[in-house]
This record gives structure tokens, sequence and C-alpha cells, in this order.
């Protein structure tokens, strides 16, 4: 087998744990000798070993002059755990692969300098790109003032409306795009929706994937005069997740505490231009540990988002079906841009089927 080959077997390893292990990033690492894997492991939550710790146990006494493939840079500091490169020295490995640097200013190069400074041989950049994408989240965080990365959610009919003119969504997109939307939350750290969206679904915002065991994102409302409704399925649910409802500057101190004292979090945030700062809003959710945050919506929350120029990557669902009106409501909402040279432009756009949906993928920034 190949550097590429035994690098998708740490991938694979680190997707198991994919949504479970933040703040820190998911990680992979598989040990190999005389052509044979002899250890696998992966990082599994944030305060447990990390992946190379795992594999390197799970090999023993094998991994003396073996090779380790990892995901990502070992890291080369005292954190909740020791430096995984002394462990790596003290097991005796040989060669180390790589699959991406480590952002984190702690580590970023440190663990590779002080491998070879050990006499380990270390190659990097092993399906770079892969291992990169598995982290996305964390990178973004890590190299942008701790703000988390924000994916904006959209499902529509090919006319672009997210629902008919009475407020009906339910269902736009088929099963199979739902549940890559439960995969999806599952993975996050938050999920975010606004008042509106509050209002016409009473959601749960969970994460529900059959025969899977999941994590539910923690919730948040942009809920600017604090309107919700106490008996909410987000107040009242039993969930492993937080509710945390964004509110201005002027609600009622009664109805607050109220609800703090069922338990939910009330995070208030200055307006601007009479609505809630969403640029605001992200560094304080920074601030939280929360790295990933998924936008479900509606239509007024998306379009702020866009204007606010917080969103990275947009998923946009479409199903082949028309309302053949201009009557429903829109995918967003508000003022766009006068000039279609103005218009948002997505990078690295890629299309997926789901049955006969298509999710349309792509990045801002």
């Amino acid at each position: 087998m190949t550097d590429h080959e035994y690098m998708q077997q740490a991938l694979s390893l680190a997707r198991i744990a994919q949504g479970f292990t933040s703040p820190n990033p998911c990680v992979g690492a598989v040990v190999v000798k005389n052509g044979k894997v002899v250890g696998k492991g992966f990082h599994q939550a944030a305060g447990l070993p990390h992946a190379e710790v795992e594999a390197l146990d799970h090999a023993g006494s094998k991994a003396v002059d073996a090779t380790l493939y990892v995901t990502l840079e070992p890291c080369n500091h005292f954190g909740k755990t020791p430096p995984c490169t002394h462990k790596i020295i003290k097991s005796k490995i040989k060669k180390v692969v790589v699959g991406c640097l480590d952002p984190n200013p702690d580590v970023c190069g440190s663990g590779i300098t002080y491998l070879k400074e050990n006499g380990v041989k270390v190659v990097s950049g092993i399906l770079e790109k892969e291992s990169k994408l598995l982290i996305e989240a964390f990178l973004w965080y890590t190299q942008h003032n701790k703000k988390p990365f924000v994916i904006l959610k959209c499902a529509s009919t090919l006319d672009g409306r997210i629902a008919t003119s009475t407020g009906d969504s339910k269902w736009i997109t088929n099963e199979k795009s739902r549940n890559h939307v439960h995969e999806i939350r599952n993975e996050v750290d938050a999920i975010l929706v606004g008042s509106g969206t509050l209002h016409a679904d009473n959601p749960s915002l969970t994460s529900r994937i059959k025969g899977v065991k999941t994590k539910d994102p923690i919730r948040i409302v942009l809920d600017t005069h604090l309107s919700i409704k106490e008996d909410a399925n987000l107040v009242i649910q039993d969930s492993n997740a937080k509710t945390i409802i964004v509110t201005g500057p002027d609600v009622s101190k009664e109805k607050k505490a109220r609800f703090e004292k069922k338990g939910v979090q009330i995070l208030e945030i200055a307006l601007k231009d009479h609505r809630l700062d969403l640029n605001e809003l992200m560094i304080k959710l920074g601030q939280m540990s929360i790295l990933s945050l998924l936008v479900e919506g509606g239509s007024r929350v998306a379009g702020s988002a866009l204007k606010a120029g917080i969103v990275n990557k947009v998923l946009l669902f479409f199903a082949p079906k028309l309302l053949g009106g201009s009557d429903g409501t829109p995918i967003f909402k508000g003022k766009g841009p006068l000039l279609i040279k103005d218009a948002f432009r997505l990078k690295q756009v890629s299309l997926t089927q789901f049955d006969d949906d298509i999710l349309v993928k792509g990045y801002l920034k």
C-alpha cells in the first residue's frame, strides 16, 4: 500500500469522531510496520488521548522502527494531555507521515521540527487537502481570531422559494436530503435560526440519525424582543445541548429571569440598523468555544448573514418542484446588490444528488 492509502485509513478513523471532539480537531492515526497496520487510533473527545497516543498504545512494542501516519501534525506542548511528540519518540517510531500542519500557534511546525531534531524522519503534505477539509472549522477558528466557521443551509424549490404564501414548507426536500442535514447537525457545534422560523415551525433543532449515536448542537435563536413562548420545544425538550436566546438590550428582565430559571442562556447583543449585530454575535460565540455554526434560516436571517459577511460555506438544497408564482417566501429577504458584478460568488462549487434533490455546495471565503 502507498502513503496515500495509509493516510486515507487515518482520515477514515478521524471521521468516526467528527462532531464529538470540539474544541479540538478530529484526528486519526495508523501505525504501519513491514507493510502491515499494527496500530490504529483516533481522538475521541477533548481531554481524552490524542490519535497518536491511541494508535501507539494499540501497537505496543510493534511501534519500534515503524511508520506513524497521522492526519494532523503531532502536538509539541502540554495541554490537557502531554505532548504527542514525546510519546512518538519514546515509542521509537522511525518515520512520521503527516497530513497537514497544525495552525495552532502553540504547534505549527514545532511538532515536526522537534521530531526531526530527535532523529525521526518526517514527511508532510500527504492528502493535505483532504486533511484540511476534515478540520476546516478548526482551521478557520484558529486563524481568524477565534470566530466560528459559518455554514448557511437553505432548502428551496427550483424557482427559489423556501415556503408557500401561507408559510407551508413541509417538506420541500426529500427524506435523503433531510437525513443529510441531520448528519451535518451532528457534526457542528451550534445551529442558529431566527424567531420567524421559531414561531412558524416550533422546531426542536436536534440531530436524529437512525441507528447512530448522535449529539445535539447548541441551539441558538435570534429573538430581538424575546418573543419566544415559554413552552417552545427548544425550551422544554430533553436534550444534551443547551439553548441560547440572543436578544437586544431592551427586553423584559422578568421574562429573561424565567427563561434562565428553565436553564436557557440569554445572550444580549447590540443592535445595528435595528437588527442584532451578527458580527458581535460571532465574537461572543467564539469566546464560548463554538467553532462551527450552522445557520438554518429563515430567509431574513439567511439574507442578514450574507450581508454581514459572516458566511464561509453555503449549502443549497434544490428540490425538483415549482411553486410557479411570486407570492412564496424567497430564499433571501432584504435588499440585494444593484449590480450583478456585486453578487455573492461561490468558489469550489460541487454538486451532490440525493435521489431527485440536488445539493449545491460552495465557499464564500
